[in-house]
């Protein structure tokens, strides 16, 4: 810690660039495997840090995700990153590891918070600003589980250590994200015929119609 001596005095201009307002900050509904699923949509806002880290496979990304890393506000490295997540009841991430500390504090709602899989699944239920810790190593997800309110967004704030992060899914989430996948391209096919007889239909009720013959004119008799 430097002593009182060298302590820095710092600019109105220079602080303007470490402060975020709530209301300009710019969320991410993309950019993580699981982000197309039903369960898993919500926005992600990178407040503080979130570089982005470097990818070991498909599963490895930012705990952001590729888009909102990219724009965090207020862009710093210096050993911590803080964001938000809004979403839905029901709503969350899918099993996911840190290579670094993840600690959640809900703002409106209530989350839930499960670590582990399968058989050693454990879970505990958060209110405003009640706080969990989760060491690195270990798989976690969060969803909101506020009842009586099945389309209000509510708020998470989670604060992530390390300058460069990452999120890693597990292999189980990662085959859901398969399956996902998977069922929507089977169902395209379908949906593109559909589509193509409504087009065709519509084709033939706009096509203008052949003109009626004119019936023969008689012969005038002598």
């Amino acid at each position: 810690m430097a002593s009182w001596k060298d302590i820095r005095v710092v600019s109105r201009e220079d602080m303007m660039k470490r402060v975020a307002r709530f209301k300009n900050l710019k969320g991410s509904d993309g950019g993580l495997p699981d982000s197309p699923l039903p369960e898993s949509q919500r926005k992600l806002f990178a407040v503080i840090g979130f570089q982005p880290p470097k990818k070991h496979n498909k599963a490895t990304t930012s705990p952001v995700g590729d888009n909102a890393s990219t724009t965090p506000a207020i862009p710093i490295a210096e050993g911590f990153n803080l964001g938000y997540c809004k979403a839905k009841p029901g709503r969350g991430p899918l099993m996911h590891n840190h290579d670094t500390n993840e600690t959640f504090i809900p703002m409106t709602g209530k989350w839930r918070c499960e670590w582990n899989e399968g058989k050693d699944k454990m879970h505990i239920d958060l209110n405003p600003f009640d706080v969990i810790s989760f060491p690195a190593g270990m798989a976690r997800r969060f969803m909101n589980v506020t009842r009586n309110e099945p389309n209000k967004e509510h708020l998470l704030m989670f604060v992530i250590g390390g300058n460069q992060p990452r999120a890693e899914f597990t292999p189980a989430a990662m085959a859901r994200c398969a399956e996902f996948h998977q069922q929507k391209a089977a169902k395209a096919p379908a949906k593109k015929s559909a589509a193509a007889a409504k087009k065709t239909a519509v084709k033939k009720a706009v096509a203008p119609k052949p003109a009626a013959k004119k019936p023969a004119a008689r012969k005038a008799k002598a």
